[in-house]
């Protein structure tokens, strides 16, 4: 889809530039990570032309079933004990510190009834042998999905760029798009049902906050439902947070309603044992969480593996064939590491054809993947030990390049083969066991060099995009 990169008018770079400044598509700088003073005035993240994709209809559609199931997950602790207990956390020692908390959480009973889900399913198009394509999941994200907020603003800037560059009728052909007001209408949702007028609504957040202005637009929807929110870290909580009696949660004199963690799902996260006593004690807390302890864990790749094998699906969704269906068809083939012949199998297969497949470990935040040399020397080191079973392989999804200009901080211009990855939001609250709500709420489209393997928009890597569709 490349176009001139002059209009009639003005050079396209430019009027890219000053649009999504005017939308506030923007992060903070490396350098400067918690000041505002200084952004990346080029913003760097998104594309000059959208990238043609129809199967986001299938995406958006199945969105709603993996909420439910993500839910069910949640509270199956029986589930939970097998995909992880025998295996994973014997070799994962972060995996185990989440799982001890959502053991000693089940052992003194789950304080808060309402459950708040904000999710993020991601794909890309797998090409068949035979030139076909369809949707296969890369993973889903239970906690601290990001972008909801900025791919809000992404759909006129690249409305007003094509229609610059004469292309009225394909302007008219981008998805309307606003994450952020779904996720707020969850969050805000749990809020209500906490009953607590003064009480707030907490972003866990980072150290270094380089995209706040993706957060700060979700907070935005919340302040304009006259709804408080405080942004703390992790050491805000433990100097501040405590329980009262009622184990209603309070950091710094203000009760808590909602608990956003936006921070805590990597190892590092948590600097010092004070770090892991301020999660229990907020997962020990009245307020809700987002996620709790039994989410946060129903998001490892482990479960996702374990959920691919036969019978299993089937277990949560009994009587419902064709959801089951749905949901199948995106699964990615995904193969246990575990000790014995069956992940003898899978060690053979990887090293025999390393280019076929990703090596994954139980970790989030982008750049954990092993590919290809990489894959294969780890692969081989651990093959005959028990650390293989903190990985899982999985089949390495090949999409069709397909050309596009992206437009990064200091990066030339250029058409590139590039490779796209949708990522679907969804967001769901219950309360006991009512469902209150189920939505699919928005879409995120990022799209990268296929010169790069892994990374994402805060790496620098990917840019934000757009599905057109066609």
């Amino acid at each position: 889809l490349a176009v001139k990169l002059t209009s009639n008018y003005y050079p396209l770079p430019e009027v890219a530039k000053d649009t999504a400044l005017l939308h506030g598509i923007q992060m903070r700088i490396h350098e400067t990570p918690n000041s505002s003073e200084v952004r990346n005035e080029n913003t760097g993240i998104f594309n000059l032309n959208c990238s043609g994709n129809n199967n986001c209809i299938h995406a958006l559609a199945v969105q709603i079933h993996y909420n439910t199931l993500v839910d069910k997950i949640s509270q199956d602790p029986d589930f939970l004990q097998e995909a992880l207990a025998r295996y994973t956390i014997a070799v994962d020692d972060f995996t185990a510190r989440l799982f001890r908390i959502h053991q000693q959480i089940l052992k003194e009973g789950k304080s808060q009834s309402i459950v708040l889900g904000l999710n993020r399913s991601d794909y890309m198009l797998d090409q068949r042998d035979d030139g076909s394509t369809s949707l296969k999941q890369v993973e889903i994200n239970t906690f601290a999905a990001s972008f909801g907020g900025l791919s809000s603003r992404t759909p006129d800037v690249h409305r007003h760029i094509l229609k610059v560059a004469g292309r009225l009728e394909d302007s008219h052909r981008i998805l309307d798009n606003n994450p952020a007001a779904g996720l707020a209408r969850a969050v805000a949702k749990a809020w209500e049902l906490y009953g607590s007028e003064r009480a707030v609504v907490m972003f866990l957040v980072e150290e270094s906050q380089r995209n706040i202005f993706d957060q700060r637009y979700i907070e935005n929807e919340l302040w304009n439902r006259n709804i408080p929110t405080i942004r703390k870290r992790f050491d805000d909580v433990c100097k501040m947070g405590s329980l009262d009696q009622d184990k209603k949660l309070h950091i710094d004199g203000q009760e808590v309603a909602v608990v956003y963690f936006r921070n805590g799902y990597m190892p590092q996260n948590y600097i010092s044992e004070q770090t892991w006593d301020a999660r229990i004690m907020m997962e020990r807390s009245m307020a809700v969480k987002c996620p709790d302890i039994s989410t946060h864990l129903a998001g490892t790749k482990k479960v996702q593996q374990v959920l691919t094998r036969p019978g299993v699906l089937e277990k949560f969704f009994p009587d419902q064939s064709q959801v089951v269906e749905q949901i199948r068809a995106t699964f990615a083939g995904l193969y246990t590491l575990d000790e014995g012949l069956e992940g003898d199998k899978t060690v053979e297969m990887g090293l025999a054809a390393p280019d076929r497949f990703v090596l994954k470990p139980q970790r989030e935040g982008g750049g954990n993947n092993l590919y290809g040399a990489e894959l294969f020397q780890v692969l081989q080191s651990v093959k005959g030990s028990a650390e293989r079973m903190a990985y899982i392989l999985m089949d390495k999804i090949q999409p069709t390049p397909v050309q596009n200009i992206l437009l990064r901080r200091d990066a030339p211009l250029k058409i590139s083969n590039c490779l796209s990855e949708l990522g679907v939001f969804g967001a769901y609250v219950r309360q006991g066991k009512d469902m209150v709500m189920n939505n699919c709420v928005g879409h995120l489209l990022r799209t990268k060099s296929s010169e790069y393997e892994d990374g994402g928009v805060a790496a620098g890597v990917a840019v934000l995009d757009n599905p057109l569709l066609i």
